[in-house]
């Protein structure tokens, strides 16, 4: 009868021990679900706020909107320009001017190149004249080239470049 009663006290004990384990199961599912709850609330929360936030910038907008309006029609009476107020070309523009007074300063002029060569040449102080093509003179003081001019150049430059 101990044998008996020794086995019957250690399945007892086994099923109050796989009795607790459900139970902890069921509670850690029952916590987990309740801390999913409090993160949705959270996050719902945090967007009312957003919201509530966005909602309240644009109600001080429309507010100061409708104020300066006040102020517009109040102080200044600034108007939207119409249609009859544009301009459609320069010479408009150039007829509402006023001629210029005898005491106002003389206007700025600006310079123009119109007959200036625009390329220029950047030549180091070693180089002579004498090495200057016919591209960099003018086309006017240019002789047409011919071999025996060629020829006579390049004893030029030899004989000077000796001389060195």
């Amino acid at each position: 009868m101990n044998l008996t009663r020794d086995r019957m006290h250690t399945i007892g004990w086994g099923m109050t021990l796989i009795i607790c384990l459900a139970l902890t199961l069921a509670l850690t599912m029952r916590v987990n679900a309740v801390k999913s709850q409090v993160r949705l609330a959270d996050r719902q929360i945090a967007a009312l706020k957003r919201e509530k936030l966005f909602l309240e910038t644009e109600f001080q907008t429309r507010a100061s909107q409708q104020q300066l309006k006040r102020f517009n029609d109040l102080d200044f009476g600034y108007a939207a320009p119409t249609a009859g107020q544009y301009l459609e070309n320069e010479r408009q523009l150039a007829s509402l001017g006023k001629s210029r007074s005898p005491d106002a300063p003389a206007p700025i002029r600006v310079a123009s190149a119109d007959g200036v060569k625009t390329s220029v040449r950047l030549t180091s102080a070693m180089v002579s004249d004498a090495s200057a093509t016919q591209e960099d003179k003018p086309a006017a003081h240019r002789k047409p080239a011919k071999a025996s001019d060629l020829s006579e150049h390049l004893a030029e430059l030899g004989r000077k470049g000796g001389a060195r």
